[in-house]
């Protein structure tokens, strides 16, 4: 058997919890007009015909990665997310997409 890395376990473990043991959706079937009808509705029954645990948003799948940070800039990361009131991981993940916005 291969050994897979950390990352491609946790993926193969949340695409597992992602679904439910048995498999089948819990949402009933509807063909695409028949659920539009009900979408302009304005109903709230929406959620009747949806299944909403396999929903999945395109282009913002997560993908887990491992970075190695020198202890020193830790601890500014860790003050500076602390001072503006985020985690660490969120502080990572702003400056990295204002910096990326920025080029």
């Amino acid at each position: 058997m291969k050994k897979q890395s950390a990352s491609s376990r946790s993926g193969a473990h949340a695409r597992k919890n992602a679904s439910d043991s048995s498999g089948k959706s819990h949402a009933k079937r509807l063909r695409a007009e028949q659920l539009d009808e009900v979408f302009d509705s304005g109903s709230d029954e929406i959620d009747k015909f949806i299944d909403w645990s396999k929903a999945r948003r395109p282009g913002r799948e997560i993908q887990r990665v491992n970075v190695d940070f020198p202890v020193d800039l830790l601890r500014a990361i860790d003050q500076e997310a602390k001072r503006i009131g985020v985690t660490r991981q969120a502080f990572i993940k702003l400056r990295l997409a204002d910096t990326l916005e920025k080029h």
